[in-house]
């Protein structure tokens, strides 16, 4: 018998699981950078006990047709490069085709998108990375990704998160990066019900950093442009 063998699906996207997702903070960039990638205006981020009992992600962006949500569970599947040439004009933040199964992997996963060319939306239910359901919904236009029990099917995974409050502190981070970043999108962090982060759109970057290192910086700040030449 063969010492070397290829592991189950399943096996093998909880190991890949563990490269993408560290802790809840880890889910939130991914599902974030997603939602900017789909050119989202709006991107509200729902967490329950810092993330171990819920993470929810909705955005006002492209959303995809049911096709797409499906083929979006799948590793390596992605609409962001075709070919080989593709890995040398990259634009967005995620092209892997890696975050969502993985994620799916080591959750209660629930996906809902619709685009604005279709009268319903679509909802795709995953336990552990096996769908469970997939069914028409009436939805708005973009997407909201549930991801609920993360790593339960992973228990050394799930013993090595951190205390809510650290927790939180990690996805507070990531989203205060993602605001600096991008101040044309309005953002929104919600802990437990209560809005703890909301930062609308603005066309003035140096406004939503004063926002959020404080008025009394805004002085000091320098606006900095750049072109990409070809």
């Amino acid at each position: 018998m063969p010492s070397i063998r290829i592991l189950p699906e399943h096996l093998s996207n909880k190991i890949a699981a563990g490269e993408v997702v560290e802790r809840p903070a880890s889910v939130v960039k991914e599902l974030v950078e997603n939602a900017i990638d789909a050119k989202s205006s709006t991107i509200t981020v729902e967490i329950e006990n810092g993330g171990r009992s819920l993470i929810r992600v909705s955005d006002d962006g492209t959303g995809m047709d049911p096709d797409d949500a499906l083929l979006c569970l799948e590793r390596h599947a992605t609409s962001k490069i075709a070919d080989e040439s593709g890995l040398f004009s990259i634009r967005t933040l995620g092209f892997r085709g890696e975050a969502i199964p993985s994620i799916a992997s080591v959750s209660e996963f629930v996906i809902t998108t619709r685009t604005k060319d279709s009268d319903n939306g679509t909802t795709i239910v995953v336990s552990g990375g096996t769908i469970k359901d997939v069914r028409e919904t009436g939805a708005p236009i973009g997407t909201t990704v549930e991801v609920r029990r993360l790593f339960f099917n992973t228990p050394a995974r799930r013993k090595f998160m951190k205390s809510v409050s650290t927790e939180t502190a990690h996805i507070a981070d990531t989203m205060t990066a993602f605001a600096l970043c991008r101040s044309d999108i309005h953002f929104k962090l919600i802990h437990n019900g209560k809005t703890v982060k909301n930062w609308p759109r603005t066309k003035n970057p140096l406004e939503r950093a004063a926002d959020i290192l404080g008025q009394n910086t805004k002085g000091g700040l320098i606006p900095v442009a750049h072109e990409e030449g070809h």
